[in-house]
């Protein structure tokens, strides 16, 4: 017998529960995510997506789904208990996550045609995991940027869902998948999270490998998961760190995960004990009011949880100018091969990768990333010094900017971007962020989110605190229907 509620409609951590009793089945969860595509997408997925449309997805694949979860529904009938608790949960891909024998674009037409003949590596550990592959989803092409305009949010579709993972954020809030995966080089799992209004976790660099994804800059590069609950994200994240970090030539594999998926403690004071700080970082960036309240609130809640609410000056700021060394000179060293492409990318993507061909200077970039590792250890050593657990602050200064606009001339991305003001520096030090939902702005009615931010290899941390907030403050929302625009109030 089936929940009540619309199976598209539940979590990661509901639907399984559902799966492994038996009053769900794979092959039932899989119709109703069909189901809601075909209501909520907008039609059949589109290169450059109609103003009406959110247009999540870059491709579906229906007939390997519907393989996949068969297999994953005898596998539970033979398996039982034992079987993996992530097996029969339907999965979006950020079109850049190659599945061998389907096309893989980065929502581009620079890669029209081609086809990758090896999985990989978090497609891999999540397949042995039991999960179904619905499709891929847009990127910002070739994730160069913060918007993803062929999608719209489905909290106001004249309003950009954000970027690069666009296409997940947006399929994830319209309820058409549970659970999805993106990647994040300045804040490409955090932005749209925060402007669709779901939950991400940008673990510690190299804690999933970045094999088989194309890149946009392998150092800042992190692979994570997205869904609409954190707790939903943890168990995303314990299986595609199960298999091992990525040795990085620039930082230490980081340490094994622990205590990711810990029950959230049952007490008046659930975050007794934790130290949580306020930098003054926002106020040097400048956020609108609707998300300087919802940090505010945040912040209470985590007083009234029981945590001690510090405010202090933060460590060190990000040179924009090493950011661009270390990012233009590896998206120069990939684009490379599409030498003679040029006219097939979108015009912003076109300049984007014109620019980086002017950073060739090899010194420049390894003084570059020696800047980078001071500045990490000098963030290590603040978190150290004041005994801070998580810092709070904003995913975004902005709640979603109007969508249209981003593939235009001059909108390189990068630096100076001001969707990256508060992310980008945390890829620099390769630190893990969770980022969460507040309450909807009192004045636009879109969606603000916040980050939770540790040092590297403290993901069970961010998790942990992000999670308590979920669960007695900041509650996941609901998915919903697209709407024309945004609704303030609400």
């Amino acid at each position: 017998m089936i929940d009540a509620t619309n199976p598209a409609d539940l979590g990661v951590r509901e639907a399984a529960t559902l799966l492994r009793s038996g009053d769900l089945s794979a092959v039932e969860l899989l119709d109703a995510c069909e189901q809601r595509i075909a209501e909520r997408n907008g039609g059949p997925p589109t290169f450059d997506g109609a103003s009406g449309a959110v247009n999540a997805w870059a491709r579906l694949y229906p007939d390997l789904a519907r393989q996949q979860a068969r297999a994953a529904d005898e596998r539970l009938r033979r398996e039982g208990a034992e079987a993996p608790l992530l097996c029969g949960i339907p999965l979006a891909l950020k079109d850049l996550y190659a599945v061998a024998g389907r096309p893989l674009t980065a929502s581009s037409r620079v890669l029209d045609g081609h086809v990758p003949d090896h999985d990989s590596t978090a497609w891999v550990r999540l397949r042995e995991a039991g999960m179904v592959l619905l499709g891929h989803t847009h990127t910002h092409e070739f994730a160069a940027g913060g918007t993803t305009d062929q999608v719209g949010n489905p909290h106001a579709l004249d309003r950009s869902a954000g970027g690069s993972s666009g296409g997940s954020s947006a399929a994830l809030a319209a309820g058409m998948v549970p659970a999805a995966l993106g990647t994040d080089t300045a804040g490409s799992l955090r932005i749209p999270a925060a402007l669709a209004g779901v939950s991400s976790i940008k673990p510690t660099h190299g804690r999933v490998p970045l094999e088989g994804i194309i890149p946009l800059a392998p150092s800042l590069d992190h692979a994570g998961p997205m869904a609409r609950s954190l707790a939903d994200c943890a168990l995303l994240l314990e299986a595609l760190a199960a298999g091992g970090a990525e040795v990085s030539p620039l930082l230490p594999p980081p340490a094994p995960l622990t205590g990711l998926t810990t029950p959230v403690p049952t007490t008046d004071r659930p975050l007794a004990g934790v130290r949580v700080a306020l930098t003054d970082r926002p106020d040097r960036v400048g956020v609108e009011p609707d998300i300087a309240e919802g940090l505010a609130r945040a912040a209470k809640a985590c007083a009234d949880l029981g945590a001690e609410v510090i405010e202090l000056p933060a460590a060190a700021d990000m040179v924009g100018e090493d950011y661009s060394i270390v990012l233009f000179s590896e998206v120069a060293h990939y684009h490379r091969r599409f030498t003679g492409r040029e006219a097939d990318y979108r015009t912003s993507i076109r300049e984007f990768v014109e620019t980086s061909r002017l950073f060739t200077s090899l010194e420049a970039y390894l003084e570059a990333q020696r800047e980078f590792a001071q500045l990490t250890a000098t963030w290590e050593n603040w978190f150290a010094e004041h005994e801070i657990d998580v810092i709070l602050e904003p995913s975004s200064p902005c709640t979603a900017p109007p969508r249209g606009g981003g593939y235009d001339s001059g909108r390189l991305g990068g630096e100076g971007d001001p969707l990256i003001r508060l992310t980008a520096i945390w890829n620099a030090t390769g630190f893990p962020v969770a980022a969460i939902p507040a309450e909807p702005g009192t004045r636009s009615g879109l969606p603000v989110g916040l980050s939770l931010i540790a040092p590297r290899g403290e993901e069970a941390r961010v998790i942990r605190v992000g999670t308590i907030l979920q669960e007695y403050a900041l509650h996941p929302p609901k998915p919903i229907a697209p709407r024309p625009r945004a609704q303030a109030g609400e």
